[in-house]
């Protein structure tokens, strides 16, 4: 088990060190006003504080956004912990999530809002800045929803993952014999 979580404890790690060292250098190297740019107007290292949520989202309501990061991470480390995820594609997604939580946690606790320095954008449209975090956080999610569980052999494609609601027997429509001789064969 221990050997199973060590790449996790590993990527968890490398995404929170990347996270807390990346904007030490921000906050010490960027100023508030002018971008820095990177690849011309594209991308730009442009400091900024954040009070809300990823990319500056619910900014100045003085809600306590360091508990979804509390939430989460205990929320992962539960299904982690009780291996409630077999896919290790979604293990491996839900250690980036956890890495940046754990990233943005340390700075609302210490700060009261984030360090944000990462701009992307062309001529008047601009994404919102982010930080290392957001960005292991957003990755995440999107590879987690994109990653299916592991399928045993002889298990259909369609069939729903475990635990989740699917058609029952006698909801799965009239017996018979399907097109093209079973579920093996050749469609007409």
């Amino acid at each position: 088990m221990r050997r199973a979580f060590l790449p996790l404890v590993g990527v968890v790690g490398v995404v929170f060190a990347l996270d807390r060292w990346t904007k030490h250098w921000a906050a010490t190297r960027l100023s508030f006003d002018r971008p820095v740019p990177v690849l011309g107007e594209f991308l730009r290292f442009t400091y900024t504080r954040n009070s809300g949520v990823a990319f500056g989202l619910g900014q100045g309501t003085g809600f306590p956004y360091y508990l979804f990061s509390i939430v989460a991470a205990a929320v992962i480390l539960w299904l982690l912990l009780r291996r409630r995820v077999e896919s290790g594609t979604r293990r491996f997604a839900l250690a980036l999530i956890l890495g940046g939580a754990l990233g943005n946690l340390v700075d609302r606790l210490a700060a009261g809002e984030v360090v944000d320095f990462i701009e992307i954008g062309v001529r008047n449209w601009h994404w919102p800045v982010f930080n290392v975090a957001d960005s292991a956080v957003s990755v995440g999610v999107v590879l987690f929803a994109l990653a299916r569980r592991p399928r045993s052999e002889g298990e259909s494609a369609r069939e729903p993952e475990a635990g989740l609601p699917g058609p029952g027997p006698q909801e799965r429509g009239a017996s018979g014999s399907l097109p093209g001789g079973g579920p093996g064969g050749p469609l007409p």
